[in-house]
């Protein structure tokens, strides 16, 4: 048990104080790379305090520690030396604060008299960490360790959450110090909007013929996303879904889901939030779909229902903000609306949306495989077929992140799993190990591309040694096919995007993974299923066609990929 005593008469190593600190603030895993200037901490771990994970990379370390942070709602914890091991962490950090998932990295730092010099190791940490994170404190005190670490978790959870880092010099970590903050203190809770924009917001939704709600990741959470279903049952209203609000939707409430936004012109969901006459956005941030590329008429009514203001710009002004809890705001724009109801003609125009969605999925259902490979929109569409509802999918980027994106339907917030706002390679294979340390009993998968797989498959040692049981399907075809469709619509031709094909059973058999390559849709349902019942981790490689994927871009947003 954590000891929460204020009096505190004996000096303890600041080292100490950080352990303290992540007990304290229910942290249940480190991840990191050891190295001199941090390795006290790492002593200190020995005596006690949450579980240390020995990653290969210290970027992994802070994917999975944002993972942690997404899946649980308790800031993920990275630890890492001087240096390399610092900057190492600039990606993943970057990804974390724009995805808003909480993290805290502790990062170790050159002795203070060695803060300035041309030295072994010596870097203004601080100035490269500000860059990537929403906040960041360098301690210069010993009995400053415990204000640091506490505030960089208050920080990080505090909306719109992210990543925090802590610099903490070797000679400051070594020293003494009676200082001492040793109990939770939790980010205090708000409360939801004036009820008179509440009930302005109302009248607003009942005099609309086509209302829609366009739903964000900040609506994902437990408390959110049950306010929001609460709030549409017995209703009509249609819900757009953001990559990152995958599954607040669940299956009893099929017939509100729309679909998903963020990168198809004319999608069911795209052509709903564009005839809609208001717009209620709950919990949106502009960083999951850029408003410029959906709020054509700004003139028309926006409802902005958040935990921060709106950041405005000219495609996004909203006629009213409600800001507060998400949760507790829905709650009582739902005592004001009542259940919302659309008139026959606007019923029969989303219902007409909704059979569009469906016709989509069961086109691509029924696409065959080619001499290149198997279908990735039918091979998306089986994977789901096969996973439980409670299944955590974590997706990488690249042509693989457009038929996840297109077709994956997902009936829980926060197991669906994209890097939306970074779009960063090589996340899926990290997010699922920490799934499946926070989520053991329940199905994990991660998919990715035969490039983004190898950002990342070092880590595969560091799943069999945690003895981690989870699938990761490989949508394999040796190009950066992202690039390279995106190339040929540009100038015609593509650069730059071919690969070298690789042995991935031998590959994971030397980590002491499971490795299967498979040809057909047969063969890969039944490689699924028995990986899905087996422990540890298994890697399937699937030949697919991306060769339909230019045709697909055609109706993508301009720029939708960098």
């Amino acid at each position: 048990m954590v000891d929460t005593s204020d009096a505190v008469t004996s000096k303890t190593r600041a080292a100490q104080r950080v352990v303290e600190c992540l007990q304290a603030n229910g942290v249940s895993y480190v991840f990191g790379v050891p190295g001199a200037k941090i390795d006290a901490v790492y002593d200190a771990l020995v005596d006690g305090g949450p579980e240390l994970i020995v990653c290969r990379h210290e970027q992994n370390a802070a994917f999975m520690a944002a993972a942690v942070g997404r899946l649980t709602g308790v800031p993920g914890v990275t630890l890492t030396t001087s240096g390399p091991g610092t900057s190492n962490l600039a990606t993943g950090l970057l990804t974390a604060n724009t995805e808003q998932d909480p993290v805290v990295a502790v990062c170790g730092a050159v002795g203070r008299p060695d803060r300035l010099k041309r030295t072994h190791q010596s870097m203004d940490a601080a100035a490269l960490l500000k860059t990537v994170t929403k906040y960041t404190g360098e301690v210069a005190h010993p009995d400053n360790v415990p204000e640091a670490i506490n505030n960089a978790f208050r920080s990080a959870l505090t909306e719109p959450r992210g990543a925090t880092a802590v610099v903490l010099p070797s000679d400051v970590a070594a020293e003494g110090t009676t200082a001492s903050i040793r109990k939770l203190l939790p980010v205090p809770e708000a409360g939801a909007a004036p009820a008179e924009r509440v009930a302005e917001a109302a009248r607003l939704l009942r005099a609309a013929a086509r209302p829609a709600v366009l739903v964000g990741s900040r609506a994902s959470g437990p408390e959110a996303c049950a306010a929001l279903r609460s709030f549409i049952t017995d209703g009509d209203l249609p819900v757009v879904e953001t990559f990152q609000a995958a599954g607040v939707i669940s299956r009893e409430l099929e017939d509100h889901y729309l679909g998903r936004v963020g990168l198809f012109r004319n999608q069911p969901g795209d052509v709903v939030v564009t005839e809609a006459d208001v717009i209620l956005a709950v919990g949106f941030d502009p960083v999951e779909y850029d408003p410029q590329l959906w709020n054509f008429d700004v003139a028309r009514p926006v409802i902005h229902l958040d935990s921060v203001p709106a950041q405005i710009d000219n495609h996004y002004q909203p006629v009213l903000e409600l800001c507060g809890d998400v949760a507790r705001t829905l709650a009582a724009l739902a005592d004001e609306t009542g259940p919302l109801k659309l008139d026959a003609g606007a019923k029969a125009a989303v219902a007409a949306q909704r059979d569009r969605l469906a016709a989509i999925d069961e086109e691509a259902r029924h696409t065959p495989a080619s001499e290149l490979g198997l279908d990735p929109a039918a091979l998306v569409l089986m994977l789901r077929d096969h996973l439980d509802d409670d299944a955590t999918v974590a997706c990488d980027i690249g042509s693989v992140y457009i038929h996840m994106a297109r077709h994956f339907r997902s009936y829980e917030p926060r197991r669906l799993l994209f890097s939306n706002g970074q779009q960063t390679l090589g996340v899926s294979l990290p997010w699922a190990m920490a799934a499946a340390l926070v989520r053991p009993h329940s199905q994990v998968v991660s998919v990715s591309g035969d490039g983004g797989f190898l950002f990342s498959a070092q880590e595969l040692e560091t799943a069999t040694r945690l003895g981690l049981s989870f699938v990761h399907v490989i949508f394999r075809d040796n190009t950066y096919d992202m690039v390279g469709f995106q190339e040929e619509m540009k100038y015609g031709r593509k650069s730059g995007v071919r690969l070298g094909d690789y042995d991935v059973v031998s590959f994971a058999k030397a980590f002491n993974a499971r490795g299967v390559r498979v040809s057909g849709y047969d063969e890969f349902a039944t490689e699924l299923r028995q990986a899905l019942l087996e422990p540890g981790p298994t890697i399937i490689d699937v030949p697919v066609d991306y060769s339909r994927n230019t045709e697909v871009g055609r109706h993508l947003i301009a720029d939708a990929f960098e």
